[in-house]
């Protein structure tokens, strides 16, 4: 799964890397701990200029009230499940990101969070789809992050992990049908993606400081094994 996230390049980079306007209602802040329920930035098929903020969980158009929902959707299944099926067919969207986070259970003892990023690519996007929500007096627009099976680089630390698009795929994401969406979600290439031990303070979504994406102060263990060979 992909349960937090990250986005705090500046935002003329930002706008300069996804071409984009962010029109997004009290502008943008650059955020360390992003968590469902929170705002994450998006770019919509239908706005493919905008950054606009998305609360992260779809509500599915049958909740009778607004809820964190389903913050992420298998994309193999998505297709099929009555939550997703509108939006798979007709509402893609990109969500910004400049890293995700994800948590490796050791031996039954705690688990360990790591920060997984893009060394080359400060910002990138992962595949998602965006539903509005209507209720009885409010509008919610909502996102969910689609995900995959893992690479070489994951798989130790979790059986999941989001779709992240290379660079040239990210127009087509927007653009194209859904088989042809279908056949972009698949494990990111390990060698261009990088993992990281970092402190549990990111376990508490009110920790939002650069602090948060620091190494731990000893050798990154393990992540020697974590790369292609």
């Amino acid at each position: 799964m992909c349960g937090r996230t990250s986005l705090f390049v500046p935002q003329d980079d930002l706008v300069d890397r996804f071409e984009a306007t962010v029109v997004a209602d009290g502008g943008y802040t650059p955020r360390y701990n992003i968590a469902p329920g929170d705002p994450l930035e998006v770019i919509t098929n239908e706005s493919t200029d905008a950054i606009e903020q998305y609360h992260w969980g779809l509500i599915p158009e049958w909740a009778d009230e607004p809820e964190e929902g389903f913050i992420n959707a298998r994309s193999e299944t998505a297709a099929e499940k009555r939550a997703f099926e509108d939006a798979w067919e007709s509402r893609p969207c990109l969500v910004l990101s400049s890293g995700f986070y994800e948590w490796q259970q050791r031996n039954g003892g705690p688990k360990q969070p790591y920060r997984i990023y893009r060394e080359d690519d400060p910002a990138f996007a992962i595949a998602g789809l965006w539903e509005t929500w209507t209720g009885d007096d409010e509008d919610v627009a909502c996102v969910t992050i689609l995900t995959t099976e893992p690479n070489d680089l994951m798989a130790p630390i979790h059986d999941r992990m989001p779709v992240v698009l290379p660079a040239d795929a990210e127009d087509q994401w927007l653009t194209a049908g859904p088989d042809e969406r279908a056949a972009l979600c698949r494990p990111y290439p390990a060698a261009d993606l990088d993992a990281y031990e970092i402190s549990t303070q990111v376990n508490n979504p009110g920790n939002d400081e650069a602090t948060v994406i620091e190494p731990l102060g000893h050798d990154q263990s393990g992540l020697g094994e974590f790369g292609p060979s």
